[in-house]
């Protein structure tokens, strides 16, 4: 199983064959339009612009696990993410990202690139660590996503560079994603 085997529904409901992404790096994210992390909408659409005449995509997938931070239908989130961030990269149906009913693209990313722990002298990640631990320890165990906005880059051969955790700004990305264009 490669990445280039999943087809999934775009947020408008069309299936798209990851086939076509052949070629193209990838950077793919769990979103979601309620949490504090949301801002990083912005720096996603500007890695975007800047890379996507590089063959650079950003695939974009809406999730209501953590703490129901993106209760909105498939419309409202796509509404939401043009008007507030501009985004025009592809964004998908929204979709459980961890736990037993986690797609099987999320088992397939969670797998090639495991988890490696939180950096604790990030503040935003010492920060989500305490909330994760009081609220929902069971988050911290084993490979699942801990949370909104865990990013991963796949070069143009389809192969797993590296797993961004939610704390990792877009922007501090830039030189990793150079590498694999």
């Amino acid at each position: 199983m490669n990445i280039y085997d999943f087809k999934m529904n775009a947020i408008y409901g069309e299936e798209i064959d990851f086939a076509k992404y052949k070629g193209k790096a990838l950077l793919i994210v769990n979103t979601a339009s309620k949490c504090g992390f949301t801002p990083q909408f912005k720096g996603l659409q500007k890695l975007y612009e800047e890379y996507k005449d590089r063959d650079f995509e950003i695939l974009g997938f809406p999730c209501n696990q953590f703490l129901e931070q993106d209760p909105a239908d498939n419309n409202e989130i796509k509404h939401f993410c043009e008007l507030n961030y501009g985004v025009d990269f592809q964004m998908f149906e929204k979709i459980n990202v961890r736990g037993e009913d986690a797609h099987p693209l999320y088992k397939y990313l969670t797998s090639e690139a495991p988890f490696k722990g939180f950096d604790l002298n990030n503040d935003r990640a010492k920060k989500l660590y305490g909330v994760l631990q009081q609220k929902l320890p069971e988050y911290l165990k084993g490979n699942d996503i801990k949370w909104n906005f865990t990013k991963f880059l796949i070069d143009k051969e389809g192969k797993m560079v590296k797993r961004f955790e939610t704390y990792v700004e877009p922007e501090n990305m830039a030189e990793e994603i150079e590498k694999v264009l």
